[in-house]
């Protein structure tokens, strides 16, 4: 009995422990991005990216991409933005455990584990401003598949970051009936490339 109470009380103040570290993560990210419309504009383009591949005929899938140019370049705009003011945070406070599931002060008693969101968010805004400019002369159809993508591991990294990598997977697959894995494979080489070795050195 007396180990069965201690099980529960050591059970009780993880848990605890580990929502107080998660909503620090929560509001230390949510008070930059409160700064931006990143998550409206991101909105508006993964609806439109999704009308125009559902699109069989290129012709009508063209205008729906012209269309989403303004929202395009305000979100481009914000997400580099957003990469430049979190460069004046202390290192610590960003880091992101490799870990699958969250333990608390797991970035700082391992910091070997661990990665920096800044240099992730960096690395985000630079594939999908690379993405945008279309530099691979992508049809319009790819390169609003490739964008989508983009956008859905940069989401992923931000719940990676609040929560955990199994959380964040969860959510992609939930939200967009999409995995991680496929969202992966779906992004740029260089930016796959680049994540690939941020999130997996020293694993």
């Amino acid at each position: 009995m007396d180990a069965l109470v201690l099980w529960l009380l050591l059970s009780g103040g993880f848990w605890m422990f580990k929502r107080h570290d998660e909503q620090q993560r929560i509001v230390l990210l949510g008070g930059f991005l409160r700064q931006y419309r990143l998550e409206e504009h991101m909105a508006q383009l993964t609806d439109g990216y999704l009308r125009a591949l559902g699109e069989t005929d290129p012709e009508r899938a063209e205008p729906i991409c012209r269309n989403l140019a303004a929202t395009e370049e305000a979100l481009q705009t914000e997400l580099q933005q957003l990469a430049d003011a979190l460069q004046e945070v202390w290192g610590e406070r960003l880091r992101v455990s490799r870990w699958p599931v969250s333990v608390p002060m797991a970035t700082r008693l391992f910091p070997q584990h661990s990665f920096d969101l800044r240099a992730l968010v960096a690395l985000h805004a630079q594939g999908l401003a690379a993405t945008l400019r279309n530099e691979e002369g992508l049809s319009t159809r790819d390169r609003a598949f490739r964008a989508t993508a983009e956008l859905l591991l940069f989401q992923h990294s931000c719940h990676w970051f609040c929560r955990s990598r199994n959380v964040a997977s969860a959510r992609v697959l939930m939200r967009h009936k999409t995995t991680y894995e496929q969202v992966l494979a779906a992004v740029s080489p260089a930016t796959r490339e680049a994540y690939t070795r941020l999130v997996s050195a020293g694993r």
